[in-house]
């Protein structure tokens, strides 16, 4: 006799509410033909759902995606960055506490040693034939945002090392939840010949067919949930083991959404709205914004991220900002939607030479032009870096390009290239080679939980109320 499997599975939402009703109305109708055939099946998220940007989330710090995993029947998760470290230690250890879900992370631990309630390192479960299957949860090592959150992420290997063998013990089947990225999946495949399933996430790669390495098949569904990814493994009750794997995504840009998720999510939206309505300050006067030209409120925000990190100098990319405000009353609503990003201030120290490589980088047109996606950043374009601190004298050459002639300190002195400076920025710059100078540098200190958009709030009350 031989029996299917099935595990249907979200990741990488990023609160992208839009697409819900879909994924919702999907499920719901697989959940039913599963239940209407006598077949066993379960719903996993791999993280990421929450992403701060939505003003939904936003509100009620991840706690409305937890309803909407609710409402569609879900039965586990595991966490990403984006739970994990956009949001404050209470916050994080409050976040599944209406869950109806099981939540499965093995590389997570609270630095007070106070485990949240919710939080499993594995998962046991077993089907009504008596097949056994274990689950682990693993979330990317943010360590330098963790540990100033109070947790700690032990590394996935380690984690591995620690889990596999007890789970080989007691299940047939064993299946790694992994909001780690395909490259790390790859290996985690590698390395375990007892690993049947690898369901990803992070990096957002979509895997329409599953990737066989080793003896695990490896899946993601890309992400915004245009896709949901389906398992399905055929259990041989005669050879006591596994005699197929199987891995898809589905397109469901174009199924029906399912309509009590839709006015339910309209209502968080009400609910949203209302909750951030509090005004922040009084404009006598509209407040400007544009990516190419500096402005009043890019001067004053950078001011604030120096003053307040207490650094040398700061430096801010005007894409950061997405809108201007109108003359009246500017609620914390308005600085949500002109400033989304889940992004934090950070401090790095930079030598003379290298502060100034990064200036002529970042006032280059590709720069300015370029349209990033991830590292937190949700804007358009990453638009015209303004200083705090600096004095940068620029020409042009005959093309109409930007160069930079000189870079001074605000008390006139010129920047001593062997000297060590320490620069307030966006955290966005510390990930990938935007600039690399910064991305390399041996000491970052990150702001946590502070967002830029908290600052840009101070700002505002503090410079133009």
């Amino acid at each position: 006799m031989e029996e299917k499997l099935y595990f249907y599975y979200t990741n990488d939402l990023h609160s992208n509410f839009e697409q819900w009703p879909r994924v919702t109305g999907f499920l719901k109708n697989e959940k039913n033909l599963r239940q209407c055939n006598g077949e066993s099946s379960w719903i996993i998220d791999i993280g990421d759902h929450v992403d701060r940007s939505h003003p939904i989330t936003e509100a009620s710090m991840g706690k409305s995606n937890v309803q909407l995993l609710n409402d569609a029947g879900y039965d586990f998760a595991t966490i990403g960055n984006n739970e994990g470290i956009t949001l404050s230690h209470d916050d994080l250890y409050h976040l599944y506490d209406e869950a109806e879900f099981q939540v499965v992370c093995a590389n997570l631990t609270s630095l007070d040693d106070i485990v949240p309630p919710w939080l499993q390192q594995t998962i046991n479960l077993q089907t009504v034939n008596g097949i056994k299957i274990g689950m682990i949860g693993l979330t990317a090592p943010f360590n330098a945002f963790y540990e100033l959150l109070n947790w700690h992420v032990t590394p996935e290997f380690d984690a591995l090392d620690k889990h596999i063998a007890k789970l080989k013990a007691s299940a047939d089947i064993i299946i790694v939840l992994s909001n780690l990225g395909i490259s790390v999946d790859q290996e985690i495949a590698r390395r375990y010949d007892d690993i049947d399933v690898i369901i990803g996430g992070h990096t957002h790669h979509l895997i329409k067919d599953g990737e066989y390495i080793n003896n695990a098949v490896i899946t993601a569904a890309g992400k915004h949930c245009s896709y949901i990814g389906e398992v399905v493994l055929t259990w041989s009750h005669e050879k006591r083991k596994l005699v197929k794997k199987e891995a898809y995504a589905t397109d469901i840009t174009e199924v029906a959404k399912d309509m009590q998720t839709e006015r339910k999510i309209h209502k968080m939206q009400q609910e949203a709205e209302a909750f951030l309505s509090e005004k922040v300050v009084h404009l006598d006067k509209p407040l400007e914004v544009s990516w190419y030209t500096e402005t009043k409120v890019m001067e004053e925000l950078t001011n604030t991220i120096r003053e307040w990190t207490e650094a040398d100098a700061a430096m801010l990319n005007s894409g950061l900002l997405l809108n201007g405000l109108p003359a009246g009353n500017v609620t914390y609503r308005d600085v949500h939607r002109i400033c989304p990003h889940p992004i934090n201030p950070v401090v790095v120290d930079l030598k003379g030479a290298e502060l100034i490589e990064v200036i002529r980088a970042s006032l280059s047109k590709e720069f300015m032009e370029y349209r990033l996606k991830g590292f937190g950043f949700r804007g358009e374009m990453l638009g015209r870096m303004v200083f705090s601190g600096l004095e940068v004298e620029t020409g042009l050459h005959k093309n109409g390009n930007e160069y930079v002639q000189q870079v001074l300190l605000d008390n006139g002195q010129p920047i001593d290239p062997d000297k060590t400076y320490y620069i307030a920025t966006a955290d966005t710059f510390t990930f990938g080679r935007l600039l690399p100078e910064i991305a390399k540098s041996n000491t970052k200190q990150y702001f946590v939980p502070e967002f830029l958009r908290d600052l840009l709030a101070d700002t505002l009350r503090k410079k133009f109320g």
